[in-house]
């Protein structure tokens, strides 16, 4: 592994900010650290750039232990949400900065300006001061001078934080390419899972200081390993008595317990629409929600309120109407546990005789 962190802990105060965390990423992997405000991100990034000693536990970086060497030695390059360009200097000087103060060769420093001014389409720009450039350049600027002293890993602050959503997605998509490109160990900090889950080779997810799960977001996604997860990635319902529900009333497991059901699913439809009417139960429409490329349909099912999705292609539904409700499956959640359950009373549907 080329990160290592190994049972760390920290506390500031009563507070217990990471708690026994442990997890290794594999040279040139660009990890999403995800989780809720307070959850730990922060102080997780910290500790591996050297500027928060953990309390017990060890960080590793190419097998070597860094505990004790300060942030300026860990090979580390830190892009911030704000940028924290020098308003005073242009941007080749940025870009430039950490060669100029390790006294690198004047060629040296000019070669690996005009290479990072290429490779994060800066060229041209060169000679504009930080007000003269948009959001988006500015942080291109930030990351091209993180780069510049040729790091060894790479920790990025929520960096898209303070960019307009059509500049942050398109971001998105170049650092990703710009992190294949160069190959190196990248970290970055966001509570935005769309984010994660479209950038991240892996997802690490942490609330409350520890760690729940590490995967690739599909994995993640479709297989959370606890309660939190399940709840925490994707849009849920959280169902309080799953044993209520058509086609769940039989698991005795679900006497126990909640369940977290995703909008994808469930069915929502007239009953002609609906492939297993006999597992479907009734509903009420509650509110239509536009989303852009799909409506999100909110759906009173007797005591329990569920989301679904429903097609532009699909004739509208209204609040008010009463609708077929097909739960295909859900997560039956405890303390420690998330468990998918099918839908037991899907069955093939009577061919039609012509």
């Amino acid at each position: 592994m080329h990160i290592e962190v190994k049972h760390v802990s920290k506390t500031f105060g009563t507070h217990k900010a990471v708690s026994d965390v442990s997890f290794g990423i594999e040279r040139g992997k660009l990890i999403g650290l995800l989780g809720p405000s307070g959850g730990g991100k922060s102080t997780l990034l910290r500790i591996l750039a050297g500027l928060e000693s953990p309390d017990s536990g060890d960080v590793y970086i190419n097998g070597k232990r860094v505990n004790d060497v300060p942030p300026q030695q860990r090979g580390i390059g830190f892009v911030f949400q704000n940028y924290a360009l020098f308003k005073h200097m242009n941007v080749y000087d940025n870009i430039a900065f950490g060669l100029t103060i390790r006294k690198a060769d004047k060629k040296e420093i000019t070669a690996r300006v005009e290479e990072l001014l290429d490779l994060t389409g800066l060229r041209g720009f060169e000679r504009r001061y930080p007000h003269q450039l948009s959001g988006g350049q500015r942080q291109r600027v930030a990351f091209a001078r993180a780069l510049a002293p040729r790091p060894e890993l790479l920790l990025l602050d929520e960096p898209f934080a303070a960019i307009d959503a059509k500049v942050r997605k398109e971001l998105r998509t170049w650092l990703k390419q710009l992190i294949a490109t160069i190959g190196i160990t990248s970290v970055f900090v966001t509570h935005d899972q769309d984010e994660a889950v479209e950038v991240a080779d892996e997802m690490l997810i942490v609330q409350q200081g520890r760690l729940e799960q590490q995967g690739p977001p599909l994995a993640v996604y479709t297989a959370p390993q606890t309660a939190f997860v399940a709840s925490f990635i994707g849009h849920s319902s959280v169902i309080e008595k799953p044993q209520l529900l058509r086609g769940f009333e039989h698991r005795a497991e679900l006497n126990g317990g909640r369940a977290i059901i995703r909008p994808e699913f469930v069915e929502v439809g007239r009953e002609r629409e609906i492939a297993y009417p006999s597992a479907a139960a009734k509903g009420t429409i509650r509110h239509v929600f536009f989303r852009g490329a799909h409506l999100e349909l909110d759906v009173q099912v007797g005591d329990n309120r569920v989301s679904a999705y429903r097609s532009l292609d699909q004739e509208p539904l209204k609040p008010g109407e009463e609708v077929y409700v097909l739960i295909h499956r859900l997560y039956h959640i405890t303390d420690q546990s998330a468990v998918m359950l099918e839908n037991p009373l899907k069955v093939d549907p009577l061919p039609v005789h012509i």
